[in-house]
């Protein structure tokens, strides 16, 4: 979080596109729980329409910062992880490794492995880009982004992370890292999004849920076997964007046949 000090005492900040927010001046809520609340049913009618323009321009606002960017990798992991831990020392030096091989990375902006692997792009001259998010504990954007966005709302947010990426890189997390692998995965295996490399990093953390899919997912039919073949699983940096660049480049000679035929 961000702070300012006024008379010796810190306050926290909030930025909102052009507007900076402090102190009491934050809301208690967020957009997304306001617009999420069922018991605000009264308001409905009276500001969602409204609600509608400003989800927009969300769009609007990522759609133009992001056009331009070169070819990413939207890596996931948790805010709460220490600089000095397994999962951050990892997630930099993925960071370094996508840059050297022509990525951009995204993150979420946040601390913890996003801001681990966005520094390790930055240290490498890559483009790093975080995704923030308002959040009652605000985190702001971390000090290694090239390019920043801050949302109000999870869904606009999610919809860049897909729309400019070219794979996904998750490495330890919570909720939220764990919301954003299986809506990774559901849109490659529905092919609502071109299939595209997911892979997951530090095996160990990962094995039980794996274990799981397999066990109890795949033995009752709740996903097809081959389902878990989206999956590349691995520690060594190398092979995970050696993964990524290999299945970028299938991409792209399949959709040269496509072209041609």
């Amino acid at each position: 979080m961000n702070h300012i000090k006024r008379s010796g005492i810190p306050g926290p900040e909030r930025h909102r596109g052009a507007v900076t927010l402090r102190r009491e001046a934050i809301p208690r809520s967020t957009a997304d729980q306001r617009l999420l609340d069922s018991r605000l049913r009264g308001e409905w009618k009276t500001k969602d329409a409204w609600r509608a323009l400003r989800i927009l321009s969300e769009f609007v606002e990522g759609f133009d910062t992001l056009a331009d960017l070169p070819p990413a990798v939207s890596v996931f992991g948790s805010a709460r992880s220490k600089p000095d831990s397994a999962e951050c020392e990892l997630a930099a030096q993925l960071g370094g490794a996508l840059a050297r091989a022509g990525y951009a990375v995204i993150t979420g902006g946040g601390p913890g492995v996003m801001e681990a692997a966005n520094r390790g792009a930055n240290e490498a001259g890559g483009l790093s880009v975080g995704l923030g998010i308002e959040l009652p504990f605000e985190q702001g954007i971390n000090e290694w982004v090239d390019i920043g966005i801050d949302f109000r709302y999870f869904f606009a947010r999610k919809t860049m992370f897909v729309k400019y990426a070219q794979a996904f890189v998750v490495l330890p997390g919570g909720f939220g890292t764990m919301d954003e692998l299986f809506e990774a995965l559901t849109l490659v295996q529905t092919r609502k999004v071109t299939r595209f490399p997911v892979v997951l990093m530090g095996a160990a953390y990962w094995q039980g849920l794996l274990d799981w899919m397999r066990q109890s997912m795949a033995t009752e039919g709740k996903i097809s076997p081959t389902d878990l073949d989206l999956i590349c699983v691995t520690d060594d940096v190398d092979e995970a964007v050696r993964h990524i660049v290999e299945a970028d480049a299938a991409l792209s000679e399949a959709q040269s046949r496509t072209v041609e035929e």
